[in-house]
């Protein structure tokens, strides 16, 4: 778990799908052996079919309410990493003069699907599955239970 800096910001345009389900997924494979957080360029509210998604793996995230990055200081967090590219240009606006590391992670937002309810919560699976991937494949595989 080397590759887990000790705190963790994800962003996205307005925390209610992809920065949300990143810093849920990344609580549940990585603990508390980092600090993991999560706000968008707007602060929304969290999406039904991601909190649905979530849901399916076991994680209660309903509970969220979104943040904006006026609610952090991006600079306290060792790396940010944006799902969208409004959040990408905010996070580097924000870190201009910091030493914090954003990274760039391409996410599709599902909530741009539509047709019937089974196929708009397919689009926030595979969402779901992209950041779980991406999770594991940048900061490694926990020891412990995984998902």
């Amino acid at each position: 778990m080397s590759l887990l800096p000790p705190s963790v910001l994800f962003a996205c345009s307005h925390n209610a799908i992809r920065s949300p389900m990143a810093e849920a997924l990344a609580k549940r494979l990585y603990g508390n052996t980092a600090f993991m957080d999560s706000v968008g360029v707007h602060a929304g509210e969290l999406d039904g079919f991601a909190a649905a998604a979530l849901d399916e793996l076991g994680i209660d995230f309903y509970a969220h309410r979104g943040k904006s990055f006026d609610d952090v200081d991006p600079t306290s967090f060792d790396l940010i990493v944006t799902l969208s590219p409004e959040a990408h240009h905010s996070a580097l606006e924000f870190t201009r003069s910091a030493a914090t590391h954003v990274e760039y992670w391409p996410i599709p937002d599902p909530s741009a699907v539509e047709g019937s309810r089974e196929t708009r919560l397919d689009a926030y699976r595979r969402t779901r599955d992209m950041i779980l991937a991406r999770l594991k494949s940048r900061f490694g595989i926990p020891s412990g239970p995984s998902l």
